[in-house]
């Protein structure tokens, strides 16, 4: 055990996750790659969990928050910050969302736990909607209403959730029928549900779900639902904190796979958008954000130094199209996989989008988790030169692949080789 390591240990929590059976310390990095305490060079298709969205050490980022550091770091939000106005207009302009108001926080966690403040309070009901394998977040509400047993450890909650079928398209009761079936199984579903409560605050969703393995709906499935929520005045909140800013390549935002009846009431982002500084947030209409009747303030949130480093992301992001760069690469990326798949039984599925693509791994000749392979997999990747994650829904046996959205395809074919490679060592 090495000196880190066993430090960690002794002042950390016993159930804060680590990976890998010798932990990693990783020290710097330097576009799609980072080094440990060791000097071992790694690819990185984690990003720090999709937060390192542009690249590593991305100049024009680490010049931003150097400059802002020299003139003030942090004010709070009782005094006027011109980065955060900023900042803010243009997320506003991007998110679709009509007469839209920004509120900062410092993680989607306390971005997922505004909007179910808002949404609570603009509906006067304490019940949420949420999909099954969901994840929103570590605070006591948004463990509340996450839909993945792995990653809550408590049944108490601040709110009544109520769980709809439709976050996995290829498990569950209606996973053999035609997309088109699906939708409207679903939608039967959630009218039916709707029939069995008092009326709800809102659904809560993640266009592509993250912790739960990548996977995702069809395209239309949350428009369906907005069309029958929409009647009854319940608000849908989009957990934008993976999906956002363009890593599924087809579309900037996840819910615009889904827009046929327009954008959410509510939209939570953060992760990427600050390249690894702490940024969350949340986008809603006007009288959505303003029905709040107490006061309030963000100390950390919408600070100045985060501020610079988001307007510096975005706008390297838009300037170089990575949205258009996620969706060439990811479907170099995805087509190389799934050839690779079809060749190794313990891989029952290759899924995802633009550059957020999960791996789920079976016991060959079962429709059976194999977590035990997935952790395999992660060492080999690992010894390999290549830092991919994990996740998934009733056992965590899916593989997650979310690079920076600045990867090359000769990048992207360096890390397919890896993975083909710790694949084929599982069978």
């Amino acid at each position: 055990m090495n000196d880190v390591f066993a430090r960690h240990r002794s002042v950390l929590p016993d159930w804060l996750a680590l990976y890998y059976e010798n932990p990693l310390e990783i020290t710097h990095g330097e576009g799609r790659y980072v080094w440990d305490a060791e000097g071992n060079k790694y690819l990185d298709f984690f990003g720090g969990i999709l937060t390192t969205m542009t690249a590593h050490a991305l100049p024009e980022v680490t010049k931003a928050v150097s400059e802002q550091a020299g003139r003030i770091i942090h004010s709070s939000t009782l005094y006027l910050n011109r980065p955060m106005v900023e900042l803010a207009e243009r997320i506003a302009q991007l998110s679709g969302i009509p007469d839209a108001r920004v509120f900062f926080t410092t993680s989607g966690t306390e971005a997922n736990d505004t909007a179910l403040l808002l949404a609570t309070t603009y509906r006067r009901s304490n019940t949420i909607l949420a999909m099954r394998n969901s994840y929103h977040g570590r605070s006591f509400s948004a463990v509340g209403i996450t839909g993945n047993r792995g990653w809550s450890p408590t049944s108490l909650s601040p709110l009544q959730t109520l769980y709809v079928h439709g976050g996995v398209r290829t498990r569950g009761p209606y996973a053999e029928l035609s997309d088109d079936d699906f939708i409207a199984a679903c939608v039967e579903d959630l009218k039916d549900l709707l029939g069995h409560t008092r009326p709800p605050a809102a659904l809560i969703a993640e266009p592509i779900q993250g912790v739960g393995g990548f996977t995702s709906p069809p395209d239309g499935l949350y428009a369906a639902f907005r069309e029958v929520l929409s009647e009854r005045g319940i608000l849908w909140i989009a957990d934008e904190v993976q999906t956002g800013w363009g890593r599924t390549g087809d579309n900037f935002w996840g819910w615009q796979a889904h827009g046929e009846h327009g954008p959410p009431d509510i939209l939570t982002f953060a992760k990427g958008i600050g390249n690894g500084m702490s940024i969350g947030g949340v986008v809603a209409r006007a009288e959505i954000m303003n029905c709040l009747d107490a006061n309030s303030i963000s100390t950390f949130g919408g600070t100045q130094i985060t501020m610079a480093a988001g307007l510096a992301n975005l706008s390297y992001l838009l300037e170089h199209d990575l949205q258009g760069n996620a969706r060439r690469v990811g479907g170099l990326l995805i087509e190389r996989l799934r050839a690779v798949a079809a060749q190794v039984p313990g891989v029952r599925e290759v899924r995802g989008r633009g550059l957020m693509l999960g791996i789920e791994l079976v016991k060959p000749g079962t429709d059976q988790a194999d977590p035990d392979a997935a952790s395999a997999v992660l060492e080999a990747c690992r010894a390999a030169g290549l830092l991919i994650g994990k996740g998934g829904g009733h056992n965590t046996s899916a593989l997650r692949v979310a690079p920076p959205l600045s990867l090359t395809v000769a990048e992207a074919e360096e890390g397919a080789a890896i993975l083909e490679s710790a694949l084929r060592g599982i069978q």
